[in-house]
């Protein structure tokens, strides 16, 4: 009982961080005050992976030691990329045409496509329960979404796919670290798997003129500040969680964060002056069914209760 009251613990403090993420690559690339571009979509990509694979370089470089088989070096890689580097590009660019709150409320699918994948490439058992679960968390989703009036939906398609996409990213990295390296240390896992980000992000540093963007633009320091917060809590530290939780529990109860997210939206919305609607309220109500359904088997009961 005590362990599951810590998981459900990081699962809440994740969707806090997680739902306030959005918010932040916003802030990173527009001036609130002004309206002005500060940086752009990519920028704010390459700046998020690099500002959280320099954090945490010194110990990735002395975790390789973990690479002791092909089959970890490329699930390392996937991670890397499914679970980090390329999500980090595709929202930055989806909020220059959706809001971040559509974004969040979209983010939901990934306990979709962990089940889907989990099922389709590494055998995973599908139960009754954990269908019926996901089926009800999204129904929840869909009311919230059409319970708040003041979401920014005008972006184009390219734009909503690049969030769908980024949650299929999520859905084959978190089975890919339960199914190949929940046997690892989670904090070695994704120290190493930013060690591999962080040339590409170097690269991309220089690529995207990102050094001038921060010697010309006035706004530049204030954003600076966003997005390190970004990148430090919202990734680096967050995915050392996440792939603790992973390992300790199941990829469809940690990927349940994504239920959460959206709540954790509206929530900050209502404190920032937003309204909120009864059928909002029911919404909440209905996702937190939806995860308490899917996550409700002895199954998915945590065995294993050793630290980080």
């Amino acid at each position: 009982m005590k362990a599951n009251l810590k998981y459900s613990a990081i699962l809440i403090l994740l969707a806090t961080v997680w739902g306030s993420s959005f918010i932040l690559m916003k802030r990173g690339m527009i001036d609130k005050a002004t309206g002005d571009l500060i940086f752009s979509s990519n920028q704010v990509g390459t700046l998020r992976m690099l500002f959280a694979s320099t954090a945490l370089l010194p110990l990735g470089l002395r975790s390789l030691k973990i690479i002791t088989s092909y089959k970890i070096g490329i699930s390392l890689a996937v991670v890397s990329l499914a679970g980090s580097f390329i999500p980090a590009f595709l929202f930055t660019y989806a909020e220059t045409g959706i809001s971040s709150g559509y974004a969040g409320m979209l983010n939901s699918m990934v306990p979709i496509f962990t089940l889907i994948i989990g099922a389709s490439f590494f055998r995973q058992q599908l139960y009754r329960m954990q269908v019926i679960g996901v089926l009800i968390g999204t129904i929840g989703i869909v009311i919230l979404v059409n319970g708040v009036s003041v979401v920014d939906t005008s972006g184009t398609y390219l734009h909503v796919m690049a969030v769908v996409f980024a949650t299929l990213c999520y859905g084959l990295s978190t089975n890919t670290m339960r199914y190949n390296l929940s046997h690892l240390q989670p904090l070695k896992v994704t120290a190493v798997a930013f060690v591999f980000a962080i040339l590409p992000a170097l690269f991309l540093f220089f690529y995207f003129d990102t050094p001038a963007t921060i010697m010309e633009n006035e706004h530049a320091n204030k954003a600076l500040i966003y997005i390190s917060i970004l990148a430090i809590l919202g990734t680096a530290l967050s995915l050392i969680l996440f792939n603790y939780l992973i390992g300790k529990t199941s990829a469809l109860f940690a990927s349940s964060v994504t239920y959460l997210i959206p709540i954790v939206a509206v929530i900050i919305g209502f404190f920032d002056g937003e309204i909120l609607s009864w059928i909002q309220v029911l919404a909440m109500f209905i996702i937190l069914l939806g995860i308490f359904t899917a996550n409700s088997m002895k199954k998915q009961i945590v065995k294993k209760t050793e630290g980080l």
